[in-house]
């Protein structure tokens, strides 16, 4: 292992995707490990680009032959793990990996590596707030944004075990502090 791993989790709905693009477009040496789901691609998604999508058994297979470092069923029959081969790419280009990952996934990957990867949980500002939010992206029923908002209760509880815990409240100020902690993360300062 040669580069660090920087892990952004939150609910769904908390800003986590727009974060990470961000920082994609920062300068940083940061490059997104492309995470390998069963879930089906929404209109706008690309295979490769912004998951490998698989069916149920492929996803089975990769987990039979040791291909994935970490993996979660988010959701019924929503699979999602992390592909070992990701982070060979990304740590061959003399890069640092960047995760956009949901909760448990992120702290299974904080388990498995460490010092050497930083976690950073973008919290919504209210539930108020976030269920305005999913509304907002107009992708899903009220059933589904039901069952988002009872899993970021859950996922609330757990953001004191990441390493830094961000309010996003106003998009460029989490943006600015969230780039100020990677960046001192991936230059070994201290914060």
């Amino acid at each position: 292992m040669t580069g660090k791993l920087v892990i952004i989790s939150a609910p769904s709905g908390a800003g986590k995707t727009t974060i990470v693009k961000r920082l994609l477009e920062s300068g940083l040496e940061l490059s997104f490990s492309i995470s390998v789901t069963t879930r089906p691609r929404r209109e706008t998604e690309r295979h490769g680009t912004d998951y490998f999508f698989v069916s149920a058994a492929e996803f089975r297979k990769k987990i039979d032959n040791s291909e994935l470092v970490e993996w979660q069923e988010v959701y019924r029959d929503h699979c999602y793990g992390t592909l070992k081969s990701e982070l060979e790419r990304i740590w061959n280009s003399g890069r640092h990996v960047i995760f956009d990952v949901d909760v448990m996934g992120a702290l299974n990957l904080k388990s498995i590596f460490g010092a050497e990867a930083l976690s950073v949980f973008i919290m919504p500002p209210s539930m108020a707030e976030l269920e305005k939010r999913l509304h907002g992206r107009g992708s899903d029923g009220c059933d589904k944004i039901t069952m988002r908002m009872n899993k970021a209760a859950e996922e609330i509880m757990l953001a004191e075990r990441f390493d830094k815990v961000i309010i996003n409240d106003s998009l460029e100020k989490a943006m600015a502090e969230v780039f100020e902690t990677v960046s001192c993360f991936i230059n070994g300062e201290r914060q």
